[in-house]
């Protein structure tokens, strides 16, 4: 065991040097592991020689990227997303392992089992590699961005089912109609009592779990909740991500999953990274010098191939061949998924271990040129004459279901007042606290989730890029400056109010890039959503009016309350 946890402490360390010299060539730090693990594997320099212990413990790092992947895909999030997700999802992974297995087929001789694992291998994209990039260049958001997302949500979908049909495949299950129906039947009893006293008990205990305030019983309850669920599925035949994505899914219908995702994203990175770089140790630097020249031609013809199979994927949902060149070129490397689709059709038989090395060869090189392909992209797109398309303006498939909304940061008085005068005022809000109890109390009446708003992902998650107005009303001062920074670095159009607690720190926040700051010594909360309905130009007439409902309101529970303690 000391010999694994020297290895492990020496690749990060060593990775701290690629990665620095990757950042100075502005590739993406997950290329840094991929190089980091071919350089120092045992193939190369051989300074980490016990791979396959470092495998086993990164295959955490796979199932924590399937728990967070089904925290992200809540069922609104899928239904927000449905025709992008499920028509244009369906269609490329349908035509691309179709047109694979044909292939195969035809030009290798091969059976059509191994056609269509190939035909697995090839269409999977790299969600970790796409959205990293996408995110730094600022296209999260555009049509061609949100179409990779929804394409990269269905392929991370079907991953799990492509891991348990490499058996079938192989002819290592051989299963009868009769055991067919048996094991799903009990496979769905199971799961399905699981989820049910999940789904009325969760709720609870994360509840009083973040009650204790303590993060490390937090990160304990979410390592169990993912790991437990993986182990279940893996009990059953399935495979230990199938487990972790549902676990996931569970956790994401709670209001406190915010605060979940928080606590193992730091945990789920030094995985995926340690994952990264086993996949780079797989390769065999002697193959990849003695076969140079056809693992490059295979690699511009994989590029090819794959672009041109995504694109009808695009094109059905009635966007313009623009739009699906972008796309197409930016999934159009191989996905982290299928290194451990290929480890286990290897072990199978399914292929020979020559075709093994040229899998992964042209899969590593793939991921090191997306960050110049979608550099290339928009250069190839321009010179593709554009027709105006209906669907182009269409934002209903954006990540985020409301635009130029309302968020609400802290649901203190001033808080409840906002979403009151929003809810009168037929604006669309939605409300961040971090304190559980009032998250319990109000979850059934608002639409109010648990969270840190310092966390950018957080603030991603609740829409700030399609947002009109960020009310910032939290009592922590270091915390309203925090998140004014974030938000305003996330989307510099954004009217932020903030709320302070001192006429000194007003210019403070204005700097950080707050468009309005109200101090405590105002009338606060009436001022704050007297500012937000101005903005929204809702008539001052009706904004007279809910002032004083309000007022009138807080003037009997304060007589109710004299009552009561005469």
């Amino acid at each position: 065991m000391d010999s694994l946890f020297d290895e492990i402490v020496l690749l990060f360390l060593l990775s701290i040097g690629v990665i620095l010299l990757c950042n100075r060539l502005k590739l993406p730090a997950t290329i840094g592991f991929l190089l980091t693990g071919v350089i120092f594997g045992p193939h190369a320099l051989g300074v980490v020689s016990d791979q396959q212990a470092v495998s086993k413990i990164a295959e955490l790092g796979v199932a924590l990227l399937m728990f967070t992947i089904g925290m992200e895909l809540s069922g609104e999030a899928l239904k927000r997303l449905k025709r992008p997700v499920f028509i244009g999802g369906t269609m490329q992974i349908g035509l691309t392992i179709l047109a694979v297995m044909l292939w195969m087929m035809l030009t290798e001789g091969i059976t059509w089992q191994k056609g269509v694992l190939w035909g697995f291998l090839v269409a999977l994209s790299s969600s970790a590699i796409v959205l990293q990039l996408m995110q730094k260049r600022g296209e999260s958001e555009d049509i061609y961005g949100r179409l990779s997302l929804a394409i990269l949500i269905f392929q991370d979908i079907m991953a799990a089912p492509m891991l348990i049909g490499v058996p079938l495949l192989a002819g290592a299950i051989h299963l009868s109609f009769q055991s067919v129906i048996f094991s799903t039947t009990k496979i769905v009893l199971i799961l399905g009592v699981v989820i049910f006293v999940a789904s009325r008990w969760l709720n609870r205990l994360l509840e009083a779990v973040l009650k204790t305030g303590a993060r490390e019983v937090l990160l304990l309850t979410t390592l169990g909740l993912c790991m437990g669920m993986a182990l279940l599925t893996h009990e059953l035949g399935l495979s230990l991500s199938l487990g972790a994505f549902l676990a996931g899914l569970l956790v994401a219908r709670s209001p406190y999953s915010m605060s979940v995702l928080a606590g193992i994203l730091p945990y789920k990175d030094v995985f995926m990274s340690l994952f990264f770089m086993s996949v780079g140790m797989l390769l065999n630097v002697s193959f990849l010098f003695d076969n140079v020249g056809t693992i490059l031609i295979t690699t511009l013809f994989f590029i090819f191939f794959k672009s041109i199979v995504t694109l009808p994927s695009v094109l059905i949902q009635g966007y313009s061949l623009k739009i699906a060149v972008l796309a197409s070129l930016a999934l159009a490397q191989v996905g982290e998924f299928a290194f451990v689709i290929a480890d286990q059709g290897f072990k199978l038989n399914l292929f020979t271990a020559n075709d093994h090395q040229m899998f992964l060869a042209v899969s590593v090189i793939t991921m090191m040129l997306t960050p110049a392909l979608m550099a290339l992209a928009p250069k190839i797109a321009a010179k593709i004459p554009e027709k105006k398309n209906g669907h182009l303006e269409n934002t209903d498939e954006a990540p985020h279901s409301l635009k130029d909304h309302l968020i609400i940061i802290g649901f203190s008085l001033t808080g409840r007042h906002l979403a009151y005068a929003a809810k009168k005022a037929g604006i669309p809000y939605e409300i961040l606290e971090v304190n559980t109890e009032t998250v319990a109390k109000y979850k059934d009446q608002e639409p109010i989730i648990q969270g840190d708003a310092t966390e950018p992902f957080v603030l991603n998650h609740l829409g700030v890029m399609k947002a009109k107005t960020l009310a910032i009303v939290a009592s922590d001062p270091t915390a309203v400056r925090m998140i004014t920074q974030a938000a305003h670095n996330m989307n510099p159009k954004l009217h932020i109010i903030a709320r302070t607690r001192f006429v000194r720190e007003v210019e403070e926040l204005k700097n950080d890039g707050a468009s309005q700051v109200i101090a405590a010594e105002f009338e606060t909360s009436l001022e704050i959503f007297r500012s937000v309905l101005k903005h929204y130009l809702v008539p001052k007439q009706d904004i007279d009016e809910i002032s004083a409902t309000i007022k009138e309101g807080e003037s009997a529970s304060s007589q109710e309350q004299e009552v009561a303690s005469a």
